[in-house]
């Protein structure tokens, strides 16, 4: 296992030497696919980038992750895709977990940034003062350590998710199953390379849970940034493309 702690990566190297691959971005809870706009427009050129939009509201009967994970098998048989990389922010990062415990031959490698799977400190388990907009606002810019990165269009996406009830019950269901399927006792199961990316002001799911990961998975390694909270493809693109794409080359 390897651990750097350190803001400063290798050098980007935006025509590296890896082989061309599937890379597959799953978001989180509250996420959505813009939030990985740095990340597709960086391996686009070379990878094949495929994000799908979880169905997180689709039904409320079995509410769980395995539905999630039911839907990526499907994803990924329906295009055809042979051993991508999945990378995964947050929830998106536990069922990335969940499917490569399913499926061990069928991942190359994995990119876990504020995953869930271990423990996770996430008002999606609880709806308080849910028509207050300035508090949902709060509550989404406690998430990032760069305030700047909360824009209108993020503020108005979870405030609209929470006025409706059968989606707040769609998020409870799922908040409170992740916090259920705890993976400490599965991870030493998973060979291939993982990548943790963590930020070091991530207060919902905080440093010591990437040490965590790193000490329970066999072939991994783990960067802190600074200045960065839950989400550092968005907070510190620049650095977490970086760091992603060494790990490609190697």
């Amino acid at each position: 296992m390897q651990l750097q702690i350190n803001q400063i990566p290798p050098p980007f190297l935006p025509h590296c030497t890896a082989p061309s691959s599937d890379i597959i971005l799953l978001h989180g809870l509250f996420g959505q696919l813009s939030n990985w706009k740095s990340v597709e427009n960086n391996f686009a050129f070379k990878h094949k980038v495929w994000a799908p939009e979880l169905p997180l509201f689709q039904s409320l009967v079995g509410q769980s992750l395995n539905r999630l994970v039911a839907f990526l098998e499907h994803y990924i048989e329906k295009n055809n895709i042979e051993k991508p990389i999945l990378i995964g922010n947050s929830l998106g990062g536990h069922i990335a977990l969940l499917y490569t415990l399913k499926h061990p031959e069928k991942v190359e490698k994995l990119v876990l940034t504020g995953s869930s799977g271990l423990y996770e400190n996430t008002f999606g388990g609880t709806f308080p003062r849910v028509k207050d907009y300035d508090y949902i606002k709060s509550k989404i810019e406690g998430v990032f350590d760069r305030k700047e990165v909360v824009n209108d269009e993020m503020i108005d996406h979870v405030f609209g998710i929470v006025q409706q009830k059968l989606k707040v019950l769609s998020v409870i269901g799922l908040a409170r199953d992740a916090q259920k399927q705890n993976l400490a006792n599965y991870l030493p199961l998973i060979n291939i390379p993982v990548l943790l990316i963590w930020g070091l002001q991530d207060i919902v799911t905080p440093p010591a849970v990437a040490e965590q990961f790193h000490n329970l998975l066999p072939n991994s390694t783990l960067h802190f940034i600074n200045n960065c909270g839950h989400a550092p493809m968005m907070e510190q693109p620049e650095l977490f493309n970086g760091y992603v794409n060494n790990f490609l080359a190697n």
